[in-house]
C-alpha cells in the first residue's frame, strides 16, 4: 500500500458548532475523515472507537476543558501517542501555550487562526502519521514474512528429513533385496553348477531317483523364496497405488488356520519348535481367503523366526462381532519403541538377530487386515515373547 493511500482521521473538539464547521472546512480533504465533538465526553467516545492522526482541542470548554482532556488522553494506552494541537481565543499573555505543552501538546494555535499555518501544520502531522503507519505496516509485513519463512523452513526441514529417511529406506531396501534375492539364487546356481559337473563327468550315480527328489525339493524351496520376495514387493507397490485387491468369499477361518499349520510342519520342525492350535469351533466369515492366509502365514513365520525354539500358541475364536486370530510366541519379545515401527515398511523386529525377508510382512499384513475393516495389534515386552492379534469384523456377513 502506498503512503498516499492511507486514510487519516482527524478529531476536532469545540463546544461551539460554528467553530467546528469552520475548522472542518479548513482541514477537510478527500483523503481525510474529520470527526467533530462538542464536548470532552463526546471526544473520549470517538477516541475509543477510532485511530486518529491528530486531535485539535479547544482549550476553553465547559465541564472538562481541553487541558484536562489532553491529560486523560495521555494516560490511556490507546490515545497516548495521538498528537494534540490546542486552539485558544485567549491572549498570549495568559501563558496558555506553556500550560498546553505541559499537558502534552505538540503545537498551540491562537484565534483568529492563520489559515495557511493551520493547513500547513495539519498536513505535516497527517504526513507523519501516514509515514509511521506505512512503516508499521512494512514491519508487520516483514514480521509476517519472517514467520512464513520460519514455517516454510520448518516444512523444508521436515521434507528434508522425510527425503533422507526415504533415501535410507531405499538404500536399506536395495541392500536387503540384493541379499535376500542372492540367497536362493546362489543355491540354485550352486545346484546347477554341481549338476553340470556331474554331467560333464558322466556321473550317473549323482542322478538317482532319491537324489533327484532331494534336488527338486531344494530347487522348489529356493524358487518359492524368490516368488515370495517378488510377491511382497508387488504387494507394496499395489498398496502404494491403492490397488491391493480384496476378493471376499465365505470360508471357515478355523479350517484355514488348521490347514496352514499343517502346511507349516517342515518350517516348524526346522525351527525346532511346536505349535499348539486352538481352533475347534467353525468361524465362518466373508473375507479374502488368499489374503487372510497371507496374514496368518506372516505371523507364523515371525513366531518361528523369533520364538527361540519355544512352543507357539495359535487360537481362532469369536469375540463379540469380530473373528480373532491370535499367534503367541515365547521368544525374544519386542521393545515398546520397536512396537511403534514394526508395521512400517522394511522394518525388522530386532537388529541384534540375523533375520531373513524384506521386513514387509507385518506392513503388508496390517494393510490387508485394514482393507477388511479390521485391525492387527501386538502385545509384548523384551524377553517375554509376543502376542499378535488379528481382529476381523463379522458384521459384513449378515
Amino acid at each position: 500500500m502506498l503512503v498516499s493511500d492511507i486514510q487519516a482521521k482527524l478529531l476536532i473538539v469545540d463546544d461551539l458548532p460554528e467553530n467546528l464547521l469552520a475548522l472542518e472546512a479548513l482541514i477537510k480533504r478527500e483523503d481525510r475523515a474529520v470527526y467533530k465533538a462538542l464536548s470532552a465526553d463526546e471526544a473520549l467516545s470517538l477516541l475509543l472507537q477510532h485511530e486518529f492522526a491528530l486531535a485539535i482541542l479547544d482549550v476553553q470548554m465547559p465541564g472538562m476543558n481541553g487541558f484536562e482532556l489532553a491529560e486523560m488522553m495521555r494516560g490511556t494506552e490507546k490515545t497516548k501517542n495521538i498528537p494534540i494541537v490546542f486552539v485558544s481565543a485567549a491572549g498570549r499573555e495568559m501563558n496558555y501555550a506553556f500550560k498546553g505543552y505541559e499537558s502534552g501538546a505538540v503545537d498551540f494555535l491562537h484565534k483568529p487562526l492563520d489559515i495557511h499555518a493551520v493547513k500547513s501544520k495539519v498536513n505535516v502531522f497527517v504526513d507523519l502519521y501516514r509515514q509511521r503507519k506505512a512503516v508499521k505496516q512494512q514491519v508487520e509485513a516483514l514480521e509476517q514474512s519472517r514467520r512464513e519463512q520460519e514455517v516454510l523452513l520448518a516444512q523444508l526441514q521436515v521434507t528434508q528429513g522425510e527425503l533422507e529417511h526415504a533415501v535410507r529406506m531405499r538404500d536399506d531396501f536395495m541392500s536387503i533385496v540384493s541379499h535376500e534375492v542372492r540367497t536362493p539364487l546362489n543355491g540354485l546356481i550352486l545346484e546347477t553348477q554341481l549338476r553340470k559337473m556331474h554331467l560333464a563327468r558322466d556321473n550317473a550315480a549323482a542322478f538317482t531317483l532319491d537324489k533327484m527328489q532331494a534336488m527338486v525339493e531344494r530347487d522348489e524351496r529356493q524358487i518359492q523364496s524368490l516368488i515370495r520376495l517378488i510377491e511382497d514387493m508387488l504387494d507394496v507397490s499395489r498398496i502404494r497405488t491403492g490397488k491391493l485387491s480384496i476378493r471376499p468369499g465365505q470360508f471357515d477361518l478355523s479350517r484355514l488356520v488348521s490347514t496352514l499349520v499343517e502346511t507349516f510342519a517342515p518350517q516348524i520342525s526346522a525351527a525346532q519348535s511346536s505349535v499348539n492350535l486352538s481352533a475347534d469351533s467353525p468361524v465362518v466369515g466373508l473375507w479374502d481367503e488368499f489374503r487372510i492366509e497371507q496374514v496368518v502365514s506372516n505371523l507364523l513365520t515371525n513366531a518361528l523366526r523369533y520364538g527361540a525354539k519355544s512352543p507357539i500358541d495359535v487360537s481362532v475364536y469369536v469375540e463379540g462381532e469380530n473373528a480373532i486370530v491370535e499367534v503367541r510366541d515365547q521368544g525374544i519379545g519386542i521393545s515398546e519403541e520397536n512396537q511403534q515401527r514394526i508395521f512400517q515398511q522394511f522394518e525388522r523386529v530386532s537388529a541384534k538377530h540375523a533375520v531373513a525377508g524384506l521386513g514387509l510382512g507385518l506392513f503388508i499384513s496390517e494393510q490387508i487386515v485394514a482393507a477388511h475393516g479390521g485391525k492387527i495389534t501386538v502385545q509384548s515386552a523384551l524377553g517375554e515373547g509376543a502376542v499378535f492379534r488379528v481382529s476381523l469384523p463379522l458384521a459384513q456377513n449378515a
